[in-house]
């Protein structure tokens, strides 16, 4: 189970270097039921993992001008004193028994393990649903002789992406949210940051994700600092999973540029909502 888990290891980087992230929501499942390792410490663990994965691919993007640094500072910051108290203090202080119903005990490790199957089911319906396209305008002449592509990657990034405008009250209030939902259960929330991004600081897409994966960094990195103080760390374990994982998201950004990401998206989708309703069924049924 444990050589299964360090092969799990390399897909999850696979994943965020195919199609730009979804990998990391597998990170707790793989240390729960394939290392062995507790629902508490694998959120811990998986902190540091989704922390430095996420970093990597975010300097992918860093390199195309698609990060707005200046949108990760003002999102990430709420988000970072959120994941750091929520590790730091609020985890520490649920207690381990939580209450009965019937026969059936709910603890701690059976709470955090719940609200992440819910997040994975939250998240595979993100990655399942197909994104509308917007029309071009008709009245715009089209020239097929242009190389789109080769014209994006040539043009100054400031003319690609628009100054964002920033809606301060909604991302205070998505960034404390995200903090703490990452904190719980350890995950990057992805899902829920690039929406914000886009609706609340008006960034297009591509420079969303590439902003989100700096965020998730940085604020999964901070979380995890807060658990340096709970928990004692296998260093050498940590080490190891998260090297596997991060070439991984070397080959996959290879593999890249020869398959096609959306299919492979969708069909991930699926993948982590059957997970999602397993770890479910698992815990409610078979802890």
């Amino acid at each position: 189970m444990e050589i299964l888990g360090y092969i799990a290891a390399m897909l999850i980087g696979l994943s965020l270097g195919l199609i730009g992230g979804g990998g990391s929501i597998l990170t707790v499942p793989v240390l729960v039921y394939l290392i062995g390792l507790s629902p508490v410490i694998s959120t811990a663990y998986s902190l540091f993992i989704v922390g430095l994965t996420s970093l990597v691919g975010s300097y992918k993007f860093y390199q195309k001008g698609l990060v707005s640094l200046k949108t990760a500072v003002v999102f990430g910051l709420p988000s970072i004193v959120a994941v750091y108290i929520t590790r730091r203090y609020l985890v520490p202080a649920i207690p381990e028994n939580l209450f009965t119903v019937g026969d059936f005990v709910v603890t701690k490790g059976v709470l955090l393990m719940l609200l992440f199957a819910g997040l994975m089911v939250f998240a595979s319906i993100s990655m399942i649903r197909k994104k509308k396209e917007v029309p071009a305008d008709p009245s715009e002449p089209v020239d097929e002789n242009i190389d789109t592509e080769l014209d994006v990657e040539n043009t100054d990034p400031a003319e690609r992406h628009p100054k964002p405008k920033f809606n301060y009250g909604g991302i205070l209030a998505e960034g404390l949210i995200v903090g703490t939902l990452t904190g719980l259960v350890g995950a990057g929330g992805g899902f829920l940051i690039i929406p914000a991004l886009v609706l609340f600081s008006k960034l297009d897409m591509k420079m969303a994700v590439g902003t989100s994966l700096l965020i998730i960094a940085v604020k999964s990195l901070f979380g995890f600092i807060g658990d340096i103080y709970n928990y004692e760390i296998d260093w050498m374990f940590l080490s190891i999973f998260s090297v596997i994982s991060i070439a991984g998201i070397f080959i996959g950004t290879f593999l890249s540029t020869k398959i096609h990401a959306d299919k492979l998206k969708t069909s991930f989708g699926w993948f982590v909502l059957v997970m999602g309703i397993y770890i479910i069924i698992k815990e409610i049924f078979f802890a």
